[in-house]
C-alpha cells in the first residue's frame, strides 16, 4: 500500500486508491492485501510471513527490528501478530492524508448525530 521512493522514504497510496475505489473498494483491497502478507496456516500477519512477503509492499529492504517495530504498532491484542482488523487499522493509521479525511468523516456524523439528539428532544418535550 505503499511505494518505496529512494532510500527510506515511502509514497502513500492509499489516498489515490481511495479516490478511485471508494471506501468499499479501499476495505477490499486491503483484505486482499492482507491475505497476501498472512500466514496461510495461522490467518494471521506473522513477523515470519511478514519478512517472507514484505516485496509485495515494497519493503524487501527493511530489518527485522523495522519490521518487529511495525508489528507491534498495529498488534492492538499484544499476540504478536496482525489479524486482518489491526492490519486494516494499521494501514489507515500510517496514512496522514486518510487519518485527516476519517477525522473530518467522524466529526461530521458526530455533529449530526448531535443536531439529530436535539431536535429529537425538542419535539418530544413539545
Amino acid at each position: 500500500m505503499a511505494r518505496r521512493m529512494g532510500s527510506s522514504k515511502f509514497e502513500d497510496l492509499l489516498p489515490v486508491m481511495a479516490s478511485r475505489l471508494g471506501g468499499e473498494g479501499l476495505i477490499r483491497e486491503l483484505c486482499n492485501g492482507f491475505k497476501l502478507l498472512m500466514d496461510k496456516d495461522k490467518g494471521v500477519i506473522t513477523m515470519e510471513s511478514l519478512k517472507r512477503n514484505a516485496a509485495v509492499l515494497g519493503l524487501d529492504g527493511m530489518g527485522d527490528d523495522e519490521i518487529r517495530s511495525m508489528l507491534r504498532e498495529g498488534d492492538t491484542d499484544g499476540d504478536g501478530a496482525l489479524s486482518e482488523m489491526e492490519f486494516c487499522v494499521l494501514m489507515f493509521r500510517l496514512s496522514p492524508e486518510l487519518m485527516e479525511e476519517s477525522e473530518y468523516w467522524l466529526e461530521q456524523a458526530l455533529r449530526m448525530e448531535e443536531e439529530l439528539q436535539k431536535s429529537s428532544s425538542t419535539s418530544h418535550s413539545s
